[in-house]
């Protein structure tokens, strides 16, 4: 059997010191940036995928726990990779094990790659035929993460035709601080809109004008650009 141990050493092997001085900068791993306190090693993601392609069938859900964990950025993202994988193709009682997991560790998925890779992936899917309060409550948290966690899980439900847990989150954060989650919120919106644009812009109507201006152009960037022009002038 693999461990985390394992896989931390191949991480280590693939390491480049360049790449990781641009990631500290692009994920904001500087001081007074989101990702403040974080460690990148500079292992590129489509490398971490190969990793977790290895690994994902070996690695315990124990040790993959545990690699969550890490103080380092590629050993997290590869251990969330590694649980989107055992999600995907584990049995029901895996599955629940595994949302488990990642609703224990929210504080150690602490940056938008890291919620992005996952949560649409794990805790949406999970949630589609069960009981969805869960969001509210991450919805409700004070760690920006959890909040973009909710959002970002609301994707699964739009996939399959579903928008009214994006609108219902959409409604609660519309006036969050954070412009991380005004762009997972304009974001899930667009993608409402590429399904159905009349129940966006129905959506929109009432509210565009009290939006934060990063989330209002993230829900209308597929637009033409005069009725983008429209929304952005309060014309609509």
């Amino acid at each position: 059997m693999a461990t985390s141990a394992d896989v931390r050493q191949e991480l280590a092997s693939l390491a480049d010191p360049r790449r990781a001085e641009a990631s500290s900068r692009f994920l904001q791993m500087v001081p007074g940036g989101y990702g403040e306190g974080d460690t990148a090693i500079g292992v590129s993601v489509p490398e971490q995928r190969r990793v977790a392609a290895r690994y994902w069938r070996d690695l315990s859900l124990a040790d993959t726990a545990e690699l969550l964990t890490s103080g380092v950025h590629e050993e997290r993202l590869t251990a969330l990779l590694i649980l989107v994988r055992k999600f995907t193709k584990g049995d029901e009682t895996e599955r629940g094990q595994i949302v488990d997991i990642v609703l224990a560790n929210t504080a150690h998925i602490d940056n938008w790659d890291l919620v992005d890779s996952s949560a649409p992936y794990i805790v949406g899917p999970w949630l589609i035929d069960k009981d969805r309060s869960v969001l509210d409550r991450l919805a409700a948290s004070s760690l920006v993460w959890d909040r973009r966690i909710a959002v970002m899980a609301t994707f699964a439900f739009i996939r399959v035709g579903d928008f009214d847990w994006t609108f219902r989150l959409a409604d609660r954060l519309l006036r969050d601080p954070h412009d991380l989650v005004h762009k997972a919120v304009g974001w899930m919106l667009r993608e409402v809109g590429n399904r159905d644009r009349a129940a966006e812009e129905e959506f929109l109507a009432s509210r565009y004008r009290e939006m934060p201006r990063v989330m209002l152009r993230y829900a209308i960037e597929k637009f033409d650009p005069q009725r983008r022009g429209e929304y952005l002038s309060g014309a609509v």
